[in-house]
């Protein structure tokens, strides 16, 4: 952004198309009407990662006409602290020199050694930020203190594969609480279905419909009115959870969700316990579920898929909230036959 309050947007390698290069101009605050600066915000767009880290210039010879500028890093991988870290170096490097050649050497040899080192703008390694770190960096105590007993809907959704929204309007805060919510469901390490950053557009709604079960983080309160968007709402200023209609049956509540319910509030309040132990918690929880579900499937025709017996989970006479909960589980893992 120069002294004129113009964003332009200067400098790319190796190359983005237009349809990802209006995403990222959108999403980068620069060019934003209400002027706030974000120091760093992260997302996904069809399953490429961007990392922004913006700064304001400030007695810099190099960028005497510059007033803010954004870097922008896309890479295939959810690691957050990663990029921010890098991203900062690059910073650095910008700010010295007001030449983006200069950064490309760090950016190569990060690509090519995994490293890249100097004196003044700090050194960068790689295997320092492991994915399992970046899973376990958000806070699930904090998720805890703030729903309580409602946690497990969150659970049973991410466990069922449903479609979650999360509406905040500061964007930090929807990352930190998007970003811990794929902790609830440990055994699939999966971060893919996280959208922290989506704006109402058109392209980036179609986008995310074409995801099965996702977490989509907005910061305009106009998606409550999208209901085609969400299974579950979370208005995370109001901590308010609303489970929508088109889900109700499948999200019914019953024993087995009180119990869960239970052991995730008893866990995340213990003061001994961290966010990895009460992680490992809920997962032995989930563990156990899975095996009940195992226990009532076979192997048939060859298949090498075990699929769901429904006579065997009706002859176990659970709670009809149980058996609905397990026969719905069985879809979302895709233990059904068709």
């Amino acid at each position: 952004k120069d002294t004129n309050g113009d964003a332009l947007w200067v400098w790319c390698y190796p190359s983005v198309t237009a349809e990802v290069r209006s995403l990222l101009l959108r999403k980068c605050c620069l060019t934003d009407e209400n002027k706030l600066l974000h120091t760093f915000v992260f997302g996904q767009y069809k399953r490429s990662w961007f990392y922004i880290t913006t700064v304001e210039v400030q007695d810099s010879p190099a960028l005497k006409k510059v007033t803010h500028f954004s870097i922008v890093l896309m890479a295939k991988d959810f690691n957050p602290e990663k990029y921010a870290a890098f991203t900062r170096i690059l910073c650095r490097i910008y700010l010295k020199h007001g030449s983006p050649v200069k950064m490309m050497e760090s950016y190569i040899a990060v690509l090519t050694k995994g490293i890249c080192q100097s004196e003044e703008n700090g050194s960068f390694l790689s295997k320092d930020f492991d994915a399992r770190k970046a899973y376990l960096a958000g806070s699930i105590k904090d998720i805890v203190s703030q729903f309580g007993m409602e946690t497990v809907i969150l659970y049973t959704a991410l466990m069922l594969k449903k479609r979650i929204v999360v509406y905040h309007p500061r964007i930090e805060a929807i990352q930190e609480f998007t970003r811990t919510l794929p902790a609830l469901v440990w055994h699939r390490q999966d971060w893919s279905i996280l959208h922290s950053y989506v704006h109402l557009n058109e392209e980036e709604v179609e986008a995310l419909k074409a995801c099965t079960g996702y977490i989509a983080g907005f910061t305009d309160s106009e998606v409550n009115s999208r209901p085609d968007l969400y299974d579950v709402y979370v208005n995370l200023a109001d901590s308010e959870i609303t489970i929508s209609p088109v889900v109700k049956e499948a999200m019914t509540m019953g024993k087995l969700h009180k119990e869960i319910g239970q052991l995730i509030v008893q866990s995340a309040e213990d003061p001994d316990k961290s966010d990895s132990q009460v992680i490992k918690d809920i997962s032995l929880k989930t563990k156990e579920i899975l095996a009940t579900l195992a226990s009532l499937t076979e192997v048939s025709d060859g298949n090498e898929k075990p699929t769901l017996n429904s006579e065997a989970l009706k002859q176990k006479r659970f709670p009809p909230a149980t058996e609905n909960f397990l026969f719905h589980l069985a879809a979302a893992e895709q233990m059904l036959k068709i």
